[in-house]
């Protein structure tokens, strides 16, 4: 297992893209609850012209999620990413960033995950590559304190490639509503740690 040098508290940035994988972790596991609904909707305020692309999404977001009804959003869910037979918009990160060779994308996935000591537990269902797995994983190395050249190389191989292009196969589905704002949301936050990276690695 790769050794971690995890501080005592986060700076309030990291803590931030910390709590913003999260999120789209628990949004693409499984449709909001009410109460999820309601802590997302809390303090919606109006936006400001000089927003940013990122934060108006993340407004936008939080206005679906007032009024929205738990049982439309699990049909709406169910209908998006399990279907009957055939999902029409897989969440298995490894059909986008690899569709030559997913199995290959997902071996070195797990080869990558097992290097920290990560795997999947028995009780899960879904494989490494699920979209919410690479958040949690994101997640995971924030708030373990690993570097960001050690991020940048995980997010590159495992995230980019292959988070935006689901983002797009959301944006592209009929039956997508509030999940549009999701994916939408998501592209635009992972287009905002691509540039982050990006400026890191000039610097």
């Amino acid at each position: 297992m790769a050794e971690s040098t995890a501080p005592e508290a986060l700076d309030p940035g990291e803590e931030a893209r910390s709590l913003w994988y999260a999120l789209i972790s628990r949004l693409f596991y499984a449709p909001p609850d009410s109460e999820l609904l309601a802590g997302l909707s809390a303090g919606l305020a109006e936006g400001a012209d000089e927003e940013s692309a990122f934060l108006q999404t993340w407004r936008a977001l939080q206005l679906a999620c007032r009024g929205a009804e738990p049982q439309a959003l699990r049909e709406e869910f169910e209908a998006l990413f399990i279907g009957v037979g055939k999902a029409p918009v897989t969440p298995y990160t490894s059909a986008y960033a690899a569709t030559h060779a997913p199995d290959r994308h997902l071996l070195a996935l797990r080869e990558r995950l097992g290097a920290w000591g990560l795997g999947r537990r028995e009780q899960v269902f879904e494989a490494e590559d699920h979209i919410s797995a690479l958040c949690d994983a994101m997640r995971w190395l924030i708030m373990q304190g690993y570097a960001l050249d050690e991020q940048r190389a995980f997010f590159q191989e495992f995230v980019a490639p292959a988070v935006p292009l689901f983002c797009n196969a959301i944006k592209r589905s009929p039956t997508a509503d509030f999940y549009l704002k999701v994916g939408e949301f998501t592209r635009l936050f992972i287009a905002v740690e691509t540039d982050a990276f990006d400026m890191h690695t000039t610097t």
